[in-house]
C-alpha cells in the first residue's frame, strides 16, 4: 500500500480532484435549475428532466474543456521541464496523459447520453403540452405566441409540428445530431482492436473532434431552454400568479402573461482557451516539421524492421524520447509516433519501425523500391517520455516486448558511450566475442556487472534477486510492453517493495503511446 500511495498518490489526488469537479458542477446546475424562480414555468412543461440536462451540458463543457489538454504535446514537454528539479514521481503522471484522455472522453460519453435521453424527454413533453386543448397551465405556457417580442416558452410552434422536424429544423437539435454521430464515430474508431490493427481508420476519423468543437461551439445558440426574464418576474411572479393563470388575459389582473428568454450559449467560453492553446500547439508542430531531415542511412533488418538514420539542424534528443514521423509520398496527414533508437552521444537520430498497419508496410515497401524516390520525411519532435526519468535511479530494470525494445536502445546506447568515454581502452569488438567472453564480470556488450540475458524471465526470482542485492535503493522499472505484461510486474513491484520507506521501493513505470 504504501509503494502504491508513492507510486500513484498524485495521479489518485488528481482524479479525485477531477471526480469531485463533475459531481460538484452536476449537482450546482442539477439543483439550480429544480429550485430557481426564473424555471418555474419551464419546469411545468419539462419537469426534472429539464435539470438533467442542464446539468449533463455543464459537465459536457467542463470535460470539452480538458480533452484537448492532455495531446498538447508540447505543453507536456514544458510541464516535464518545469518539474524536473523534482522526483520523478511528480513527472512520470504527464505520461499518464492518454489514460486520462481516454477518462474525459468516457465522461463525455456519459454526459451526453444523459444529456441526449433528458432533451428526448423535454423534446416530448413540449410535443405533448402544445397539443394540449385542456386550457390547463401547461397548455397556455405553449400557446404563448412566438411572434411577441420572442417570449415564447415552446419551441414547437403549432400542434402539427413534429419532434424530428423540430430536431432537423433548430440549431440546437441539428447540432446535438451532428455533435453526437462525431462522437460516435470518435469513440468506436479509437477501440484498441481498430487504433492498432488499422491505424489510418482512428487518425482520419479521430480529426472529426474540429466538427465537435465547431458545432459544440454553436449548439446553444437557439436558446430553446429558457427562462422567465426579470422584467416579467416584476409583473408575474410565479409564487403569486402561477394559480391565476387562467386570468393572465384579463387587463383587470394584476398578473401580466410571462414572457421568456432563451439562456445565451455557453458551450464557446470553456472551449475558447484550449482551442486556441491546441491551435497554437498545432501550429509549432507545423513549423518543426517544415525543417529539412536529411536521411543519412537506411537499413532493412529481419521480420520487417526498417531502421532510419536521420539528421535535423538543432535537433537534440534525450533517451528515452518519441517522434511523430509524416512522409508526404504516402500521406500529407497522417503523423506516426516512433520511439527514438539513436543516443544523444551520435550524431545522428534514428528510429525502427516494424509493418504493424497500411502505413508502416508502404513506408517499408518504398524504401525496398528506392528510397531515395521519397521525397522527403517530415518530423515532429522530439518529446518526453517516462523513460527520461531511467537515470534518476541508482538501479534500473528495463523490460521491452517484441518492437517495445526500441524504447530502451536508446538507453542502452547512452550507457555503453558513458563506459566508452570513461575507459579509452573499450573496444567495440567486444560484442563480436560475446560467445567467447560470456563468463566474464562484466557484461559485454555494456561493460557493466548486470550481464544481459535474452528470454522470458520468472519475475519473482528476478524482483527477489534484486530487493536482495539493493536492500535499500530506489529501483526503477520501466516496461514498453502489452497490458498484460504491465499489471504482472506492477504487481511484483508492489509485492517486493518494502513497508519501510527507507528500505528498497520499486517504482513501476510504463511507457504511453
Amino acid at each position: 500500500m504504501g509503494n502504491w500511495v508513492v507510486n500513484y498518490w498524485f495521479s489518485g489526488l488528481f482524479l479525485a480532484a477531477w471526480l469531485v469537479l463533475n459531481v460538484f458542477l452536476f449537482v450546482h446546475a442539477f439543483l439550480s435549475f429544480e429550485k430557481d424562480t426564473k424555471y418555474y414555468y419551464t419546469r411545468q412543461i419539462l419537469g426534472s428532466a429539464l435539470a438533467w440536462a442542464r446539468a449533463s451540458a455543464l459537465c459536457l463543457n467542463f470535460n470539452s474543456m480538458l480533452i484537448l489538454l492532455p495531446v498538447c504535446r508540447n505543453l507536456l514537454s514544458f510541464l516535464r521541464g518545469t518539474c524536473s528539479l523534482y522526483r520523478s514521481t511528480l513527472r512520470k503522471q504527464l505520461d499518464h496523459n492518454l489514460s486520462f484522455h481516454k477518462l474525459v472522453g468516457y465522461m463525455i460519453c456519459l454526459h451526453t447520453a444523459i444529456h441526449i435521453i433528458a432533451h428526448l424527454f423535454n423534446l416530448e413533453r413540449y410535443s405533448r403540452s402544445r397539443q394540449a386543448t385542456d386550457g390547463s397551465l401547461t397548455s397556455i405556457l405553449s400557446n404563448l405566441p412566438h411572434q411577441e417580442n420572442d417570449s415564447w416558452l415552446n419551441p414547437i410552434q403549432s400542434s402539427n409540428t413534429t419532434v424530428v422536424y423540430v430536431t432537423f429544423t433548430s440549431i440546437a437539435g441539428l447540432t446535438g445530431v451532428i455533435i453526437t454521430m462525431a462522437l460516435v464515430l470518435m469513440v468506436t474508431s479509437a477501440m484498441e482492436f481498430i487504433r492498432r490493427s488499422y491505424f489510418e481508420v482512428f487518425w482520419y476519423t479521430h480529426h472529426i473532434f474540429i466538427i465537435y468543437f465547431i458545432d459544440l461551439g454553436i449548439h446553444g445558440l437557439g436558446g430553446i431552454v429558457r427562462g422567465q426574464t426579470d422584467e416579467s418576474m416584476a409583473e408575474n411572479h410565479p409564487h403569486t400568479c402561477a394559480e391565476f393563470f387562467e386570468k393572465w388575459d384579463d387587463p383587470a389582473s394584476h398578473c401580466k402573461p410571462p414572457q421568456f428568454e432563451g439562456l445565451p450559449a455557453e458551450s464557446w467560453k470553456w472551449i475558447l482557451a484550449p482551442g486556441i492553446l491546441y491551435i497554437f500547439e498545432r501550429i509549432l508542430r507545423f513549423y518543426r516539421s517544415q525543417q529539412k531531415v536529411v536521411i543519412t542511412k537506411v537499413v532493412m533488418h529481419p521480420s520487417k524492421v526498417l531502421e532510419l538514420q536521420m539528421h535535423k539542424h538543432g535537433f537534440s534528443l534525450e533517451v528515452g524520447q518519441y517522434i511523430f514521423v509524416n512522409c508526404p509520398s504516402i500521406s500529407y496527414l497522417e503523423w506516426h509516433p516512433f520511439t527514438l533508437t539513436s543516443a544523444p552521444e551520435e550524431d545522428f537520430f534514428s528510429i525502427h519501425i516494424r509493418a504493424v498497419g497500411d502505413w508502416t508496410e508502404n513506408l517499408i515497401r518504398t524504401f525496398e523500391q528506392q528510397y531515395s524516390s521519397v521525397s522527403r520525411i517530415q518530423v515532429d519532435g522530439p518529446f518526453g517520455t517516462v523513460s527520461e526519468d531511467v537515470f534518476q535511479y541508482e538501479v534500473a530494470v528495463l523490460v521491452g516486448a517484441g518492437i517495445g525494445v526500441t524504447p530502451f536502445a536508446s538507453i542502452l546506447k547512452s550507457i555503453w558511450y558513458k563506459f566508452q568515454h570513461a575507459d579509452h581502452n573499450l573496444k567495440t569488438q567486444k560484442a563480436g566475442h560475446a560467445a567467447l567472453n560470456f563468463d566474464k564480470a562484466n557484461d559485454i556488450l555494456t561493460d557493466l556487472k548486470q550481464k544481459t540475458f535474452f528470454g522470458r524471465p520468472m519475475w519473482d526470482n528476478e524482483f527477489s534477486t534484486i530487493a536482495t542485492a539493493h536492500p535499500k535503493l530506489a529501483v526503477g522499472v520501466f516496461l514498453c510492453g502489452p497490458q498484460t505484461l504491465a499489471k504482472s510486474l506492477s504487481k511484483c513491484c508492489h509485492q517486493y517493495s518494502s513497508l519501510d520507506p527507507r528500505k528498497v521501493q520499486f517504482y513501476f513505470n510504463k511507457e504511453n503511446f
